[in-house]
């Protein structure tokens, strides 16, 4: 007759790595060394563009920025820009009903998140504050558009979703003391 073996002592006859559960208890570790690997390969070969070099020297520039902001709704500015994609041609028009002549405005178009896509542009506004300017095809994006004089002393800001949005108004903030109209 042949001898039975019970299963207790069966299952211990057996090598270690023929059993289920030392590999079950060592798959989370391994996959946590797996996961580690990845997340260092991808934090060492993608730039991170969006980090700022010297933050102590742009946290003073925003008292600066916001007094760019209030002097652009002291001249009650209004700047409204179209891009027409067939002509390759960005328009806009500089109204302000404080005639000062501006000079020549600064346009920047910042990418959301790629700086090398980025466009600086310089116009000169004829005398109604219209101004046009060549500029290649823009990519389909969210655009952060900055507009500002020359000498600084004021800046429009403001966000374009292109082409969702064919036109793009930026004004300035109505002061917080003037009542609504």
């Amino acid at each position: 007759m042949a001898e039975v073996i019970p299963i207790d002592q069966q299952a211990r006859s057996l090598p270690w790595y023929r059993h289920r559960w030392p590999w079950l208890l060592m798959l989370g570790p391994f996959l946590v060394i797996v996961a580690g690997s990845y997340t260092m390969w991808l934090a060492y070969t993608r730039q991170d563009a969006l980090v700022v070099g010297d933050y102590y020297k742009q946290g003073k520039a925003i008292n600066q920025d916001l007094r760019r902001d209030r002097v652009a709704t002291a001249l009650k500015l209004d700047v409204a820009l179209r891009y027409e994609p067939e002509k390759g041609e960005l328009l806009g028009r500089l109204d302000s009903p404080v005639k000062a002549q501006p000079g020549r405005l600064l346009l920047h178009l910042a990418h959301a998140t790629l700086p090398e896509k980025d466009v600086q542009l310089v116009v000169q506004p004829d005398a109604d504050g219209a101004f046009s300017v060549a500029l290649p095809m823009l990519e389909r994006s969210r655009w952060l558009v900055q507009v500002e004089s020359e000498k600084r002393d004021w800046r429009l800001d403001g966000v374009w979703n292109w082409p969702a949005e064919r036109e793009i108004q930026l004004r300035a903030d109505t002061p917080s003391n003037a009542p609504a109209e």
